[in-house]
């Protein structure tokens, strides 16, 4: 994820409370400035101050009618103190898959660039990453791990079906897939060259 420079003069804009992939999820992010700025015990004006935005940006943004920008998105999250994935990442199912394209995405103010958040590290999360490479033939078949324990895979070359046994997803480039991994679980690649980002998180 990208960092923002937390300075001064950023605009929240106006726009609607749309959640099309590849935009804000704005509702999302509404909901959680008001749970975040409640539970830190700040007012509007403080939290503004503290991120160097209008008021009114801010209260714009609360009400779920903002446009913000991935700067002022980092900005408000240094002002209270917490992971911008907070702001961006609903309740997730048990396999949660984001396609190429998808996901609650945050453009920059200063170039052309987006981020775009797949899942949020939870609090004492451990990830270990790993780049796969597979080839057709004999699906790669893996017992149950520890308890908690949750893979996620990001396709990045070829075509392959992932995810629990009974409940495996096709993946092409650029899709994300996250499954609770201490079930049995599948890989299988379906091209040549398949290649993946392979994250294995423990909780």
């Amino acid at each position: 994820m990208a960092h923002g420079d937390g300075g001064s003069g950023r605009s929240g804009g106006s726009g609607s409370g749309s959640t099309d992939a590849g935009q804000a999820p704005l509702a999302e992010i509404a909901a959680a400035l008001r749970r975040e700025r409640t539970r830190a015990e700040l007012s509007l004006t403080e939290v503004a101050r503290r991120a160097g935005i209008a008021k009114s940006t801010l209260s714009q943004l609360e009400a779920g009618t903002g446009n913000p920008s991935l700067e002022t998105l980092w900005a408000l999250c240094v002002a209270l103190d917490i992971p911008i994935g907070r702001l961006l990442t609903p309740a997730r199912p048990s396999i949660h898959v984001v396609r190429a394209g998808e996901g609650p995405a945050v453009a920059s103010s200063q170039a052309d660039y987006q981020a775009t958040l797949l899942t949020a590290c939870p609090p004492g999360a451990r990830r270990d990453v790993f780049r796969i490479t597979a080839e057709p033939g004999q699906q790669r078949d893996s017992d149950p791990h520890m308890p908690g324990v949750v893979e996620h895979v990001i396709l990045s070359t070829g075509r392959a079906l992932v995810g629990t046994s009974d409940a495996t997803v096709e993946l092409h480039p650029g899709d994300y897939i996250a499954y609770p991994a201490d079930v049995p679980h599948v890989f299988q690649a379906l091209e040549p060259g398949t290649q993946a980002v392979f994250v294995s998180e423990h909780t």
